[in-house]
C-alpha cells in the first residue's frame, strides 16, 4: 500500500512551484478535505481552504438519490482568475473531479485548475488526469479504497458492498 506521510511530502513538494501563482486550495469532502488540511498546512498557504460537497452535482444524483451527510460547500475567497488546486483523496473513474469543476465553475471562472489526489487507481470513465498524484494503486473492479482520518489518516481496501 501507499505511505501516506511519504505520498503527502511528495505532493507538497510538487505542488511548492504553484505558490508563485497565489494559489487558492479547494478540497472534496471528506477524504479530499482531510488530504487538502494536511496539504495546506505542509505549504503554509495564508488563505483559508475552501471545501466542496459535490453532492447536488453528481451525474449519478438521480439515481442513487440525496447522500444523508451533505456538507456545506465553503468557498470562503473569490476564485475569478486565481489559480485553484483542487484535492481528493481517490482518482477512479473521474465522476467525482467532473462534479467539482462544474461546481468551482459556479462560483467564478479560476484561471487554471491543478488537480491534486493522494491515490490515482484505474478505471477512468471520464477523460480526466491528476498533474500531481501521492501513489498509484491497482485493485480489482470490486474493490475500494476507504480513507479514514481526518487526525491520522489511514488507507483500508474494502471490496464492494462491505
Amino acid at each position: 500500500m501507499v505511505d501516506i506521510e511519504a505520498a503527502l511530502a511528495h505532493m507538497a513538494e510538487e505542488l511548492r512551484p504553484l505558490l508563485k501563482r497565489d494559489p487558492v486550495m479547494i478540497g472534496i469532502h471528506t477524504g479530499g478535505v482531510w488530504v487538502a488540511q494536511r496539504l495546506h498546512r505542509l505549504l503554509g498557504l495564508k488563505e483559508p481552504l475552501g471545501t466542496l460537497d459535490i453532492s447536488f452535482y453528481r451525474d449519478d444524483f438521480t439515481r442513487i438519490g440525496m447522500n444523508p451527510e451533505v456538507k456545506a460547500s465553503n468557498l470562503p475567497v473569490n476564485i475569478e482568475g486565481r489559480h485553484v488546486i483542487l484535492v481528493d483523496d481517490v482518482l477512479h473513474t473521474g465522476r467525482t473531479i467532473r462534479a467539482a469543476m462544474n461546481e468551482i465553475f459556479d462560483y467564478g471562472r479560476p484561471a487554471a485548475v491543478t488537480l491534486a489526489v493522494l491515490i490515482e487507481r484505474d478505471g477512468r470513465e471520464l477523460p480526466i488526469a491528476a498533474q500531481v498524484v501521492g501513489g498509484h494503486v491497482r485493485l480489482d473492479r470490486n474493490q475500494h479504497i476507504k480513507l479514514g482520518g481526518p487526525e491520522r489518516l489511514t488507507l483500508k481496501i474494502q471490496e464492494a458492498g462491505a
